[in-house]
């Protein structure tokens, strides 16, 4: 496809999506307390978009994951919570 194409085809699902992360973060910040490791994993995921370098959404998902190799002896809970609560990682 060309890039008009891909502009025609797609442009509406990905703008409603970033304006969705946009009143997620809003709520987010009207929201009392402190955040977590999560917040810190979507702004750097974020700002990986933000940039012109190839292979975005790789970047991405990176920036949401666990770099380490060794397994853990015990799972800290019954669910995955979508980021590595160890920091993010240069990618």
């Amino acid at each position: 496809m060309t890039r008009q194409q891909v502009l025609d085809m797609y442009f509406m699902e990905a703008r409603a999506r970033v304006i969705e992360i946009g009143a997620f973060l809003d709520r987010v910040d009207r929201a009392e307390g402190t955040a977590d490791f999560r917040l810190d994993a979507l702004k750097a995921a974020l700002n990986e978009l933000a940039g012109d370098q190839p292979h975005r959404a790789e970047k991405v998902l990176l920036s949401f994951s666990d770099p380490t190799t060794e397994p853990i002896a015990q799972a800290p809970g019954k669910g995955a919570v979508g980021a590595w609560p160890g920091g993010n990682q240069p990618i």
